[in-house]
C-alpha cells in the first residue's frame, strides 16, 4: 500500500511517457539554461511542447475521475475539476502562444489565456472542497489547534504575497482588468494552496494506507503550481520573465506532478478493487 508511485510508474503507460517526456524536456532545458540563451528557436520550441504534459495529465484525469464515480461521488468529482484545471492550464498556455508567436505580442498580459490561468485556480480550489470532504478537514476543524491553523496559514500566505507582488502597487483604474487580476491571482492562489497545506496538516490522522501517497502528491504539485504562478507574477513585475526561462521549467515540473498524482489515484482505487 506504501508502494501506490512504483505501481503506477509500473504499471501505466501514460505515467511512463510523462516522465520519459519531462526527463528529455529537462535535460533540454539544462542546456539552454547554463549556455545563458534567453531568446530564439530553442526557447521558443520548448515553451511550445511543455504544455502538452497538462494536456495529458488532464484527459488522464478525466478517466480516473470517471472509474471513481466522476460527478456522481465526492472523491471523483474533486478529481474531475482538478483535471479541468489542469486542461485549464494548457488552454491559457495555447492563448499565450498564439498571441506571442502569432500575434507578436511579448508578454500578452492579460488576455483571453488569463481566463484559463484564473479559471484553473477557480477550479483548483472547489477541487480542494471536494478533497477536503473526503480527508477528515472537517472533524479537524472541530479542534482548537485545527481553528487556529486555519486562520494562521492563510493569513500568513496573504501577507507574503502582499508583501512581495503588491506593497508597492500603484492602482491604476484606467486599466481596470490588469488591476482586477494583479490582486485576484495571488490573493487566490495564496487562499488555494493555504487549503491544500491545511487539507495535508489537520487530516494527517485519517490519511492512511493506499490514499495518503497520491493525495500527498497531489497538494505537492499544487505547491509547485502556486511557487511556478507567484514567479511569473514576481518575474513579470519585476521585468525578468522570458520565453523558455526558469518558470517555464516551473510550470512544466508543477503539470508532471499533478499528472502522476491524478493516475496515482486510478492506481489506488485499482489496488483497492484488487484488496477486496
Amino acid at each position: 500500500m506504501n508502494n501506490i508511485l512504483a505501481l503506477t510508474i509500473r504499471g501505466s503507460k501514460v505515467a511512463q511517457l510523462l516522465l520519459a517526456i519531462f526527463i528529455i524536456l529537462s535535460g533540454w532545458w539544462i542546456t539552454i539554461f547554463i549556455r545563458g540563451l534567453e531568446e530564439g528557436t530553442e526557447n521558443n520550441i520548448f515553451t511550445l511542447v511543455y504544455p502538452i504534459l497538462a494536456l495529458i495529465g488532464s484527459v488522464s484525469g478525466f478517466v480516473v475521475s470517471k472509474k471513481w464515480g466522476g460527478v456522481s461521488s465526492v472523491i471523483g468529482k474533486g478529481i474531475l475539476l482538478f483535471s479541468l484545471g489542469l486542461f485549464a492550464q494548457f488552454f491559457g498556455q495555447a492563448a499565450y502562444a498564439y498571441y506571442i508567436y502569432i500575434e507578436g505580442i511579448e508578454i500578452p498580459y492579460p488576455s483571453i489565456g488569463d481566463i484559463g490561468y484564473f479559471g484553473s485556480v477557480i477550479l483548483y480550489f472547489f477541487g480542494l472542497v471536494s478533497l477536503a470532504k473526503v480527508t477528515g478537514v472537517k472533524l479537524s476543524l472541530k479542534s482548537y489547534q485545527g481553528q487556529i491553523q486555519a486562520l494562521l496559514i492563510p493569513v500568513a500566505l496573504l501577507l507574503f504575497s502582499y508583501y512581495l507582488l503588491l506593497r508597492d502597487y500603484t492602482v491604476d483604474w484606467s486599466a481596470s482588468v490588469v488591476t482586477l487580476l494583479d490582486f485576484a491571482y495571488p490573493l487566490g492562489q495564496a487562499i488555494y494552496v493555504s487549503m491544500a497545506i491545511l487539507i495535508y496538516t489537520l487530516s494527517r490522522k485519517f490519511l492512511s494506507g493506499f490514499m495518503r501517497g497520491p493525495i500527498l502528491f497531489l497538494l505537492v504539485s499544487l505547491v509547485v503550481q502556486y511557487i511556478s504562478d507567484f514567479t511569473f507574477l514576481y518575474q513579470v513585475g519585476h521585468d525578468q520573465w522570458y520565453v523558455g526561462g526558469v518558470n517555464d521549467y516551473m510550470y512544466s515540473l508543477s503539470y508532471v506532478l499533478m499528472a502522476i498524482a491524478l493516475i496515482q489515484i486510478g492506481s489506488a482505487l485499482n489496488y483497492l478493487r484488487e484488496e477486496i
